[in-house]
């Protein structure tokens, strides 16, 4: 298992290539720009970003795949192969939850770092604005791993032609799937600045247990690829559209108020 945590780490680093790694940040930029973060006027923002991707990549790789992988064994164990195929809706569950827990949980710890270096001072604004910044570094980070496995596995614009959008999934994923990272984060972010930081915690943690749970239907059956990227894009822009509706009302109170 050990062999699988480090070559899942080192994967995120393989097959650079500076169209994939440019339109993660592309990507990454355009839904990071809808919250206008300070990052030009505090240098600290930029340690979040950064200390977000690789904490929640090492999360990722030396504490979610165990985990995961014991969850599986024990309900393995406790049902039979048989029945956890038969059921995996239900069985996926738990798996699919624990990955919210840790991801969410390793994107808001610069938050929290960043929240105690200001004396637990942040405005919900502010905490919100951080909490998508955190996001976006995973976020990035992820997509660039993916768009490079896409761009090394041999993919070309002549697969567009041959397979439709099947030939552009993973891209349209990786741009969404930001979008959710800074969003989940970003209302993580607002509630541990308002004072319910375990609580927004849990709600973005269950809110990435859903996204991630759109691959099961998948694996049984019941959806096609076509149709989960369609879910994921609109469950990926509802959270976004609720995150900047609390960061755009805040806005519009302190402005009022000034």
């Amino acid at each position: 298992m050990l062999e699988e945590m480090v070559g899942l780490f080192l994967s995120f680093f393989s097959n650079p290539s500076l169209l994939g790694i440019g339109l993660a940040i592309a990507f990454g930029a355009i839904w990071l720009a809808a919250y206008w973060p300070s990052l030009f006027r505090d240098a600290w923002l930029w340690t979040v970003m950064v200390g977000s991707a690789f904490l929640t990549l090492a999360a990722l790789s030396f504490l979610q795949v165990p985990l995961q992988t014991w969850t599986q064994q024990l309900l393995i164990r406790s049902f039979n192969l048989e029945t956890n195929l038969n059921w995996w809706f239900l069985a996926g569950i738990p798996v699919i939850l624990l990955s919210g827990l840790i991801q969410e949980g390793s994107k808001l710890a610069p938050v929290v770092v960043y929240w105690w270096r200001r004396e637990k001072t942040i405005s919900p604004r502010l905490g919100l604005m951080v909490g998508a910044i955190a996001g976006a570094g995973f976020g990035i980070f992820e997509a660039q791993w993916a768009h490079n496995a896409i761009l090394a596995s041999g993919w070309s614009l002549d697969a567009i032609s041959a397979n439709g959008f099947l030939a552009i999934a993973g891209f349209w994923e990786r741009f969404f799937s930001i979008a959710f990272h800074i969003a989940s984060s970003a209302l993580a972010g607002y509630g541990l600045a308002k004072g319910w930081g375990w609580q927004f915690y849990l709600l973005a943690s269950l809110l990435h247990a859903v996204l991630n749970y759109i691959v099961i239907p998948v694996q049984i059956g019941h959806l096609s690829v076509t149709q989960a990227e369609i879910l994921i894009a609109i469950v990926a822009v509802a959270i976004t559209t609720a995150a900047l509706w609390l960061r755009w009302r805040k806005m519009a109170v302190i402005t009022k108020i000034e």
